[in-house]
């Protein structure tokens, strides 16, 4: 059974990076510190060791963790042996290319269908793409947990909307929009321009950014 989630956004965000580079690591590699992976991913081992102690009991001071149960201890924290369903809203270039990644059930994510307004897709992406009409009925279904919007800005809302009268308690959404939602709906945000802002602004103040500007 998945533990409760009681930890911290931020820890919360590092937690797959820790699992991540546990997988990277040499099977004979038996055992490691938290030192050691706050070294290798530069971060603060005691912020590592604090966030490790969220979800491990197996760590031993000057031993550290055993490899393999840290890796399992983190994925069964995260729930990535409990498959959880998806459907998407928006089939576009952005949506049709998260419904054939098939990378998402690594981390207990299946996606199971797509919605669309756009008559011509459907039936696509191997019969997984349907008309947005049709998203009640199938969630009723296949009773997803997460709904992922890919929509334009201005139909974003709306498929929230539908999806939370769905019965759909989870929202990933891709669109760049602020979603208004009920308490009790948990909404977590894809914003590229942000991330984008971020990048441009690093490079801005990059000295590589600097030395072009003086050629």
């Amino acid at each position: 059974m998945r533990k409760s989630l009681g930890v911290s956004w931020q820890t919360l965000q590092r937690l797959p990076v820790y699992l991540n580079y546990l997988k990277s690591l040499p099977s004979e590699w038996e055992r490691i510190s938290a030192s050691a992976i706050a070294a290798a991913l530069h971060l603060n081992d005691v912020q590592v060791r604090k966030d490790l102690a969220c979800v491990s009991s197996s760590g031993r001071p000057k031993v550290g963790y055993p490899v393999d149960t840290l890796r399992r201890e983190l994925e069964d924290f995260l729930g990535y042996h409990d498959v959880d369903t998806a459907v998407i809203v928006g089939a576009g270039h952005l949506g049709r290319a998260l419904l054939n990644y098939g990378g998402f059930e690594a981390y207990g994510l299946k996606i199971l269908a797509a919605f669309d307004v756009e008559s011509t897709l459907f039936g696509s992406e191997g019969g997984k793409i349907w008309p947005l009409a049709k998203l009640g009925e199938l969630c009723a279904q296949l009773h997803p947990k997460i709904g992922i919007i890919t929509t334009p800005a201005d139909a974003a809302q709306g498929a929230c909307d539908l999806l939370v009268s769905a019965n759909v308690k989870a929202i990933w959404n891709f669109a760049p929009v602020h979603l208004r939602v009920d308490e009790g709906i948990v909404v977590t945000d894809e914003n590229m321009a942000v991330h984008l802002a971020i990048l441009s602004h690093h490079l801005r103040q990059s000295p590589v950014r600097e030395h072009f500007n003086q050629c």
